[in-house]
């Protein structure tokens, strides 16, 4: 790759990822959509306390599966958002497989979203492998 991965790179990147994840898991996100963007938006870094905007990779935005209402607006589908700057960053600093680092954030932005343990969360990566 003589170019840094592209907005699209990533989605493309998280679409095969998520058909990796455990149908378990997979299926409490209902519809989910995957957002890339360069940076998390200012007023979520504040809400997060994150200090830098490199220190969030991905964030869960959703209504818990059961609790969706046929009057749910568009503001409530669930999303995962990527962001790209963070996600390269850290696959320059770490030197692991793009498409790992990519399953890893979606795997932790979902069960976060849904109260899994860190614990949990391993046990579905480790069956990736």
């Amino acid at each position: 790759m003589t170019e840094p991965p592209t907005l699209d790179d990533i989605e493309r990147l998280a679409r095969e990822a998520f058909a990796t994840i455990p149908d378990g898991l997979r299926v409490q996100t209902g519809d989910v959509t995957f957002l890339v963007t360069e940076f998390a938006e200012e007023d979520v870094l504040d809400e997060l306390g994150a200090e830098s905007p490199f220190e969030i990779l991905g964030l869960y935005a959703g209504v818990p599966f059961g609790e969706a209402s046929t009057m749910a607006s568009p503001s409530d589908l669930n999303r995962i958002f990527l962001y790209r700057r963070p996600i390269l960053d850290y696959w320059c600093e770490t030197g692991e497989d793009l498409q790992s680092i990519v399953r890893h954030v979606l795997v932790h932005e979902i069960g976060h979203h849904f109260g899994f343990s860190d614990a949990d969360m391993e046990a579905i990566e480790a069956g990736a492998d």
